[in-house]
């Protein structure tokens, strides 16, 4: 699996930033080189991994601003072996002004930094802000792939519209590789009669694009980014955790499946845990 995935959604608090990094982390645990961007002034996936942004020295807006290369921007993350960070802070928010006075090539900028760089991972995800600017506009140029999440809800529907609408128009643009990886469904409540009714409409209208994993609403998930920590560094056996690890298997399985692949999976390709939890994850997890 060699991809770059944007983890998009305008509306706010759908959990974009718990998808990205736990998502991120759950790949690293499977031996794979991955790398974390944070391209969201608001920094919340560089805390999540328990870097203090105020600290950080280069970052995401210097890159997009050519004042550092990619490599120098990239922090290993000593807890999460395998996983790196581009962090970011609120100087993203002054590179962004920036940018939109920069005529050529300003929606160009982050692919043309990871270029260098992005052979030596064999995933990148990107955590975008909860709005359609141009910081979302470069990580949908640099991206071959978009995740959704988002809870089921009807407000979310029509914001789902809007940003499917986008994924077209830039991939007919400047993007012809972006496509659709899927549509996670967050903070789900199986209690909810609207959650189910909207979640049954998401699966009539995009089909197998809508991940078959679930994430439920977790107070471990929840409580993980106060620690710094991705959820299954904090409590690996929490439902939450479990359900990252199945999206993270569930991804590789299709994957695999999309390249022909017919041998069963090795233990390197499939999370620990996730065989089992992505067995249920036609139903909600809760």
């Amino acid at each position: 699996m060699k991809r770059i995935i944007a983890v998009a959604n305008q509306k706010g608090g759908v959990g974009k930033t718990t998808t990205a990094v736990n998502l991120a982390a759950s790949f690293a645990l499977t031996r794979r080189r991955v790398l974390l961007i944070d391209i969201d002034p608001q920094g919340n996936a560089t805390m999540g991994c328990g870097v203090e942004k105020s600290q950080i020295s280069r970052g995401t807006g210097d890159v997009l601003l050519e004042e550092s290369d990619a490599a120098s921007a990239i922090l290993p993350l000593e807890s999460v072996p395998g996983l790196s960070l581009m962090p970011s802070n609120q100087d993203l928010t002054a590179a962004e002004v920036r940018l939109l006075t920069t005529m050529a090539g300003r929606e160009l900028r982050l692919r043309n930094a990871l270029k260098p760089v992005q052979d030596q991972y064999e995933v990148i995800i990107i955590d975008c802000p909860p709005a359609l600017n141009m910081l979302t506009l470069n990580a949908l140029v640099a991206a071959q792939s978009v995740l959704i999440p988002m809870q089921c809800e009807y407000y979310a529907l029509e914001g789902l519209s809007a940003l499917v609408s986008t994924i077209d128009q830039i991939k007919a643009a400047v993007n012809p590789e972006l496509e659709l990886e899927g549509i996670l469904r967050t903070m789900f409540d199986p209690r909810n009669n609207l959650a189910n009714e909207v979640s049954s409409q998401l699966i009539q209208v995009f089909g197998d694009k809508v991940f078959r994993t679930i994430v439920p609403r977790n107070v471990r998930l929840a409580e993980a980014p106060s620690f710094g920590k991705p959820v299954l560094q904090h409590d690996k056996d929490s439902r939450g955790a479990l359900a990252y690890l199945a999206l993270a298997g569930e991804m590789l399985r299709k994957d695999d499946e999309a390249v022909g692949e017919s041998e069963v999976a090795s233990p390197l390709d499939t999370p620990p845990g996730a065989e089992a939890a992505g067995a249920e994850s036609d139903r909600p997890l809760n």
